[in-house]
């Protein structure tokens, strides 16, 4: 597979020569200090994995949605405030997204049309609110929103029929909904140091789940059912 790693590089650009081969598959610019991708980058339309994390970008270009292949995309820690509703255009985004250690404050809802996805992480942002389209990452396993500004979850959440994990830490819940008990394959669910008052019976229903982790919620109310949770197996953590 034609690839090109020019992580550490200390670059503040790419340099022209490196965008030569337009039948690049993989292109990995990790930790530089590139606050601009060249044009040259959205030629490469052949590329399967891109990887700009750890650099100094604030914005992305609409012709993202021109890498009709790529399969894994790596957005995390710059300084994204916005992303372009191309990204939803993707249609072999299949395996990773990773926009993690950004400042989106804004759930990007064209990510929803992601209807292959497996993999999102949009940890350590500011994103407050999350859309009732986020149904239609129907193919997602592992959603990690921990360290954001959430103060609930939609309904919509269970419409994730895929979804294994459910990484949760660090936000502002109060209450889940009793929709989470549709989510039949979810293996963990990561609560801790939210301000949750209360938890749903519906999580009995989760007959896979086997970790659970409620620390750091002062004010939780433990309900009576929490013991039958451990005896079926689940590992719970208060």
């Amino acid at each position: 597979m034609p690839q090109l790693d020019l992580d550490r590089g200390g670059l503040d650009a790419v340099p022209p020569e490196a965008l030569a081969d337009p039948g690049l598959h993989r292109l990995s610019l990790y930790a530089n200090e590139i606050s601009e991708l060249p044009d040259r980058v959205w030629d490469l339309v052949e590329l399967r994995v891109l990887n700009v994390a750890d650099n100094r970008l604030t914005s992305l270009s609409p012709r993202i949605g021109e890498l009709r292949h790529l399969h894994t995309l790596d957005l995390g820690h710059n300084a994204f405030r916005a992303l372009p509703d191309e990204l939803g255009e993707l249609p072999e985004l299949t395996e990773y997204l990773y926009l993690s250690d950004n400042e989106l404050t804004v759930f990007p809802e064209s990510l929803c049309r992601l209807g292959k996805l497996k993999y999102l992480g949009c940890t350590d942002n500011r994103i407050d609110v999350l859309p009732p389209a986020i149904a239609g990452l129907r193919s997602l396993r592992e959603l990690r929103l921990y360290h954001n500004g959430l103060r609930a979850l939609p309904e919509e959440i269970g419409s994730l029929p895929a979804l294994r994990e459910l990484h949760l830490r660090g936000n502002r819940i109060t209450r889940l909904p009793s929709a989470v008990g549709s989510l039949r394959e979810l293996r963990q669910l990561d609560l801790r140091d939210n301000g949750l008052v209360e938890l749903p019976s519906a999580l009995l229903e989760l007959s896979k789940l086997d970790k659970l982790d409620l620390r750091w919620n002062k004010d939780l109310r433990l309900p009576p059912w929490l013991p039958d949770l451990e005896a079926r197996g689940c590992y719970v953590l208060l």
